[in-house]
């Protein structure tokens, strides 16, 4: 007969709420009478479903992409709803009533109904979570409304609107968002009959509205996602009810499976603590043994203790579906990401279980020793798998140091070759999935969490496993000791094939984790290797497709683009090209690129290794197309750091360096500016400065220094400036040491100023404007160490800004012509070399430079 046993109350409510006693049920004849079944467990009540959260967010993705057809696809979007409006006609004939009298009735009883229904259920939080999202769908549809009204382009504004009376109106029907909030809060259609028949009259009155010109098919769209985001958002933020397998219903799969239980108790996990604090009750006293807790770590799954009526003590698994779709994005990701990695089709709950018990019976067909799995069975949104304790084993994690003897390495490894001789790959060996037990004196090891593993696995899943089971034995016993291991049980091909793979991203997350607190052991590794067979091949492998240097050579090109394209007006840079003479402008182009030539000569200078200078001369270069994505002057500095610790310089040897290049920048910047503004006081006309001005700087001066009165704004000086001192002033003292260095430096930076001073003056000079070339250099340095201080993407915009504005003030040309001069000049000394430094930086990354 059918097993339904109802749940009974403990005497404390504290109790009950997180231990139920299921008693028999009520109609059970005398002679079936079972007896009680403690359940020691922490119920969910409400659980916040990622799949919630990851439709959401492509509803609002969806809202962009109709917005952007409705903006650059209006004639697309508009031929689909003339050729849908093309019915109105013919249903006019149909219809009996009018359109608004449907909008109206749909609006006025679908609410009503639904409210009706879940108020006879007694869901109030289920009701009051409803109107919230309806309520929060009817503003977010009216925002988004004012918005396109008053602020989009007319594009946009016309692809969302109808032609009523002569006039566009915008048409975002906030009933359907209004709707489609509601109905998404209530529940999926197949639960209740009303949201149903709700979804239903919605689909038809949305239908008849679009086919009678009532609403644009982009808005309709629009206000439906948008009652789509409100409705899941209110879901996941409040949680939805659980309809995971809990007291009864675990009860009924467990009988399912073919046991009688006589006690169920819940393995603590991390969440055990944050789901009772969730469901206001304190945390009973869970199981701790150490194989069901490496169990439950290793496959973020529910672990319950469980005690038959036959006396037998199993492990019972409990996945749970609601946590498929983070494993599916999680395996989607890496194989998207990592090379090698086989796609997966698994999506579903049942499908998971089913692998998940692949797995585990073919590696015990393998001669693995693995738990073994009695019984799968299904109950609510949940599968539950009953298998064999591992005896009384404890994860490799647990074992001390003294413990880990040749003859359990030994046995490790036999294992894993076991598996491996069947085409099995585990994929995700760490020190939970690895447990040990004793057995008189002779270790015995067990292999667990296969779910995430292979049959007919591909020889680079086996190689990974070996990496991985290699760099997790060398975080405990050394890096020779686990090559030693692996060479006395695997062939010299199988240990040689891994060197390419010992990289962090083959390892498992927890495998990682521990390997940041100790990260020399790879490199150690690979020395053991070497060690151990001298024709092993340690150089890395590529194992990912993509990386964040990926990442960022794509969207850094992206994002400055974006960036020039709105903060630059490409007219006025084609207006002032057009005015100026050639060949002016491309003799400031040659002498922008002869800066490149200074810069290089300064860094080789204070460089403490040898460098090339060609090659010096393309980093130089490169650093126009980095200086994209960094505030003028980081581009070259990062570049110049990674050079040189690509050479083998320590990291604080490097930064020294760099430092040094810059300051000495500095020093002949300011130091060229005081030279030529005393020289243009003396000989040339009053300094470019009013007297207001100076005044300013005078008073703004004196501040400072009565500033550095205070102690504590001392302190903070003295905190910024030191740390760069101290860095510096060993390798300055180096420098002075040999006077050529120093001379190279102050010729590599005059040649690096002089040259844009030179290339500011032939853009005056493509526009017929003169200034002696003491002012040229006076507005060039002083400007452009102003557009500098604001840290903008390779100084785009203020250095375009201070260098119009101070040419303007100090030599009088016209304002719209020194900005032509500005911009001609920052478009051969800038933007024209970003190219070329692409290209440099391609070079020098085929080539190993970076």
């Amino acid at each position: 007969m059918p097993a339904t046993p109802s749940a009974s109350r403990a005497a404390a409510d504290d109790v009950a709420a997180a231990a139920a006693v299921v008693a028999p049920p009520a109609a059970a004849p005398a002679d079936d009478v079972r007896a009680p079944i403690e359940i020691v467990d922490i119920p969910s009540a409400r659980v916040h479903h990622p799949s919630d959260l990851l439709s959401m967010i492509l509803s609002l993705l969806g809202v962009v992409l109709v917005l952007a057809l409705a903006t650059y696809a209006h004639n697309t979007t508009t031929g689909v709803a003339e050729d849908v409006q093309g019915f109105a006609s013919l249903l006019s004939e149909i219809l009996f009533v009018p359109v608004q009298v449907l909008e109206g009735f749909v609006t006025l009883v679908v609410p009503l109904a639904v409210i009706t229904e879940l108020a006879i259920r007694r869901l109030g939080r289920q009701l009051l979570e409803g109107l919230l999202a309806a309520l929060a769908a009817v503003l977010l549809n009216e925002v988004v409304r004012y918005v396109i009204e008053n602020f989009a382009s007319t594009e946009l504004s016309v692809g969302l609107s109808i032609r009523t009376e002569g006039e566009w109106v915008v048409t975002l029907p906030g009933y359907v968002a209004l709707l489609v909030g509601l109905l998404t809060v209530v529940g999926p259609r197949s639960r209740r009959r009303t949201v149903k028949w709700s979804w239903n009259l919605l689909w038809v009155a949305a239908g008849v509205l679009l086919i009678t010109a009532g609403v644009s098919l982009p808005g309709l769209m629009v206000s439906f996602l948008i009652g789509r985001v409100a409705g899941l958002g209110v879901r996941y933020l409040s949680g939805v009810r659980s309809e995971r397998a809990y007291a009864e219903s675990l009860v009924g799969g467990v009988r399912r499976a073919g046991f009688e239980p006589v006690r169920i108790v819940r393995v603590a996990d991390p969440t055990t603590d944050a789901e009772a604090a969730d469901s206001k009750v304190p945390v009973p006293a869970l199981g701790t043994d150490p194989a069901a807790q490496a169990l439950t770590r290793s496959t973020r799954d529910r672990v319950y203790a469980l005690t038959t009526e036959a006396g037998d003590d199993l492990d019972l698994v409990v996945i749970d579906g609601d946590r498929q779709v983070v494993g599916m994005l999680t395996r989607l990701w890496r194989t998207l990401r990592m090379r090698g990695i086989e796609g997966r089709s698994v999506v579903s709950l049942r499908q998971a279980a089913e692998r998940a018990a692949l797995l585990a019976y073919a590696a015990r067909a393998a001669g693995v020793r693995t738990p073994k799995l009695l019984s799968l069975a299904e109950a609510e949104d949940s599968m539950l798998l009953v298998q064999e304790r591992p005896g009384h084993a404890v994860p490799l994690a647990s074992l001390e140091a003294d413990q880990f003897t040749d003859d359990l390495l030994a046995e490790i490894w036999a294992q894993l070759r076991l598996a491996h001789e069947a085409g099995i790959a585990h994929r995700a060996l760490t020190s939970d999935v690895i447990l040990v037990e004793d057995v008189v004196g002779r270790p015995v090891v067990w292999i667990t969490s296969w779910e995430l593993g292979d049959v007919a696995s591909s020889e680079l899943a086996r190689r990974m496993d070996v990496t991985q089971l290699v760099a997790l034995l060398a975080l405990r016993v050394g890096a020779a000791r686990a090559v030693g291991s692996a060479v006395d049980v695997l062939p010299d091909h199988d240990i040689g094939a891994i060197g390419p793979l010992l990289q962090t991203i083959s390892l498992p997350r927890l495998t990682r984790d521990e390997m940041r607190a100790h990260k020399q052991v790879l490199t150690e590794l690979r020395s053991a290797l070497v060690a151990r067979l001298p024709e092993a091949d340690v150089a890395p492998q590529q194992l990912v497709r993509f990386g964040a240097r990926t990442v960022l050579t794509v969207v850094v090109p992206i994002v400055a683009i974006l960036f020039v394209v709105t903060s630059i007006n490409i007219h006025e840079i084609s207006s002032a090209l057009g005015q100026s003479d050639w060949r002016w402008t491309a003799l400031a182009f040659a002498l922008g690129l002869l800066t490149l030539v200074g810069a290089a000569l300064a860094f080789v200078a204070f460089s403490p290794v040898k460098l090339r200078l060609w090659t010096t001369i393309l980093v130089q270069t490169a650093a126009a197309f980095v200086a994209l994505a960094a505030p003028a002057g980081l581009g070259p500095a990062a570049l110049n750091l990674r050079m040189l610790t690509k050479r083998g310089v320590t990291a604080t040897l490097s930064a020294a360096t760099v430092a040094l290049v810059q300051v000495s920048q500095l020093i002949v910047t300011l130091g060229l500016l005081i030279v030529l503004t005393l020289a243009s006081g003396n000989k040339e006309s009053a300094l470019p400065i009013s007297p207001a001005v100076l005044i300013v700087i005078g008073i703004i001066a004196a501040l400072v220094a009565a500033s550095l009165l205070i102690p504590r704004v001392r302190q903070w000086v003295l905190a910024k400036t030191l740390p760069t001192l101290r860095q510096t002033w060993p390798r300055l003292i180096e420098v002075v040491g040999q006077p050529w260095r120093l001379v190279l430096a102050l010729a590599g930076n005059l040649l690096m100023t002089l040259g844009f001073i030179f290339a500011f003056y032939a853009s005056m000079q493509a526009f017929g404007q003169h200034a002696s070339l003491i002012q040229v250099a006076l507005v060039y340095l002083a400007g452009n160490t102003a557009g500098a201080l604001i840290p903008t993407p390779g100084g785009m915009g203020t250095i375009e800004l201070a260098l119009a504005g101070t040419l303007a003030s100090v030599t009088g040309i016209n304002a719209g012509i020194a900005t032509s001069i500005a911009v001609v000049f920052r478009v051969v000394t800038y933007w024209l070399r970003i190219p070329i430094g692409w290209v440099a930086m391609q070079y020098l990354q085929k080539k190993g430079e970076l």
